[in-house]
């Protein structure tokens, strides 16, 4: 799983690639842990395009971030998510907590 974060102005762009099954999810997590220690902009951008497959702790790593951005009063937008991902967040009903485009 690789992780790239990007700071642009006032936000974040967090891109992920490759599979996010349990094992990433875990080390996604801690990339998220270190951006807690530093100030987090405002937006946020969850871009999903190069994401090849995930299962249940996909959700898991979608609801960290966003809570993270809630709890400063942001917002997050998930963009270019597969059709294999969308089908796991949709059955947890993530649409309803988070934006996707």
């Amino acid at each position: 799983m690789d992780v790239k974060i990007e700071r642009k102005d006032s936000e974040l762009l967090v891109s992920l690639a490759g599979e996010l099954d349990q094992h990433a999810a875990r080390g996604v997590m801690l990339h998220f842990r270190e951006l807690e220690a530093q100030t987090l902009p405002e937006r946020c951008t969850l871009d999903l395009s190069s994401l090849r497959f995930t299962d249940s702790s996909g959700i898991a790593v979608l609801l960290g971030l966003h809570r993270r951005v809630s709890d400063i009063g942001g917002s997050l937008r998930v963009v270019g998510t597969p059709q294999q991902a969308m089908k796991v967040f949709d059955a947890a009903g993530l649409r309803r907590v988070m934006k996707f485009e």
